[in-house]
């Protein structure tokens, strides 16, 4: 009952009930956000692109963290075109084939270019959505901001590399205790063994057959206790052709490991992508350089990288090759001839934003050797005072008086050649041997002997 001159709803519980009422109205509307709003202003990346990559459509929160205006991107370019040169070689190589197979892609590291020359590292998911037919009809795309991931990683790099400082201070300090000693000499052995693996998974451990090639390779590390930066490779292409690379990354240790297998994989792709060997480098130079000329740290390598063509006619090899850098190959002719196989114009890879490398030509005859190596064997030193280098014209020597040789046989020859260098070989050295297989002597009929 309402008290007398009350009207309903005039009480104090009517007013406590329409306070509620008004405070649900105003959280209600607080949280009305459109599906657009949503969209745009949400706190990841998004996009979608065509099935060529081209961007249809691109939200304001990955338009701010880039430093771009809607307008220069949709319609205009590709999502490939927002990546740094080594994110667009990886999503062109590895992300765009895989996300067509699978439909689906989670959790991809890549970096994106920013205004002002910035570098953005993400974490990017991709999902292809399909027609009622099932037809693929775009690619949707969501983008999460993985700087500080970034900066976490690199703090963890940091105290890593503290530790391993204050591990190596301890040892030092407790080397004059013979159980100390003891104790860091297994150190030493069990890092050494640890070394010896990751070296070997920078080069491959055997090599390929292949049908009308010869193939011989050797790869000596001058210190267990050091991880080396030579590297070398032969693998397939499409067409019958084999790619080839021998080269030398610039310092030791981890970061040395850590730029081969940034090398060795970037030449593999980049041969998959365009095989011919100028292309290649430039491919490599672009990577090596964007990687590593910001940093303050800038990293190198010199490599010879070619293709091979076997089975041509008469048991011919056509050879095209390319060099950053590196000491020319030398071709054995099986007339006994040694010649080098100029290769001008190679600069070293990843010094340089734009380097210009040339292809050089040149055909193996049946008994032709074709030799690459690293400047650990003529930089070694040699004589009593180890005063001296081997040298260039010395090598070019010791191939003459071996000429002819079969790949087999002038590694061997040069593998005796680096141990009796001894102590004056400091430097690591991998020795690579390509040959057309010398043509079988005619057998002649045999006759019956007189009686």
């Amino acid at each position: 009952m309402c008290r007398t001159g009350e009207e309903p709803g005039d009480g104090p519980e009517s007013a406590g009930v329409q306070d509620a009422l008004g405070t649900d109205v105003a959280f209600s509307a607080l949280l009305e956000d459109s599906a657009e709003e949503l969209y745009e202003q949400a706190p990841c990346g998004y996009l979608s692109t065509l099935m060529d990559g081209t961007i249809a459509k691109i939200n304001a929160t990955l338009l701010e963290w880039l430093g771009i205006e809607r307008d220069a991107v949709v319609g205009r370019v590709r999502f490939a075109d927002l990546l740094t040169v080594g994110g667009r070689l990886y999503h062109e190589t590895h992300f765009a084939p895989l996300l067509r197979m699978q439909g689906e892609l989670r959790g991809v590291a890549l970096e994106m270019k920013a205004a002002e020359g910035r570098r953005l590292p993400v974490l990017v998911s991709s999902k292809v959505k399909h027609g009622s037919q099932g037809e693929p009809l775009l690619v949707r795309t969501t983008v999460f901001d993985a700087s500080d991931r970034r900066a976490y990683e690199r703090e963890l790099l940091r105290r890593r590399e503290e530790a391993e400082q204050a591990r190596a201070e301890a040892e030092r300090a407790h080397a004059e205790a013979e159980a100390a000693r003891r104790q860091a000499e297994a150190d030493r052995q069990r890092l050494a063994d640890a070394l010896s693996v990751l070296q070997q998974s920078l080069v491959p451990s055997t090599l390929p057959a292949v049908p009308g090639l010869e193939t011989a390779v050797h790869y000596h590390t001058a210190s267990p206790d050091r991880l080396g930066g030579d590297f070398y490779d032969l693998f397939p292409l499409s067409g019958g052709q084999w790619a080839f690379f021998l080269g030398d990354v610039c310092g030791k240790g981890p970061q040395a490991a850590a730029l081969t297998s940034l090398t060795r994989y970037t030449l593999r792709a980049a041969a998959l992508h365009d095989p011919e060997p100028a292309a290649t480098l430039t491919t490599l130079n672009a990577v090596l350089h964007e990687r590593y000329a910001t940093s303050g740290d800038p990293r190198y390598c010199t490599v010879i990288f070619g293709i091979l063509e076997p089975g041509t006619a008469h048991g011919h090899i056509a050879v095209r090759l390319a060099s950053g850098g590196h000491p020319p190959a030398l071709v054995m002719r099986a007339d006994g001839r040694v010649d080098q196989l100029p290769t001008p114009g190679g600069l070293l890879v990843g010094v340089l934003p734009a380097a210009r490398f040339t292809t050089a030509r040149t055909t193996l005859g049946p008994g032709d050797t074709l030799l690459l190596y690293t400047d650990g064997l003529t930089e070694a030193r040699t004589g009593l005072t180890r005063e001296h280098l081997f040298g260039d014209d010395a090598l070019h020597a010791f191939a003459i008086e071996h000429a002819p040789a079969t790949p087999g046989q002038i590694i061997t020859a040069l593998t005796g050649l680096l141990e009796s260098f001894g102590d004056g070989l400091d430097d690591d050295t991998a020795l690579l041997a390509l040959g057309a297989p010398a043509t079988p002597p005619t057998t002649r009929p045999a006759t019956n002997p007189p009686r």
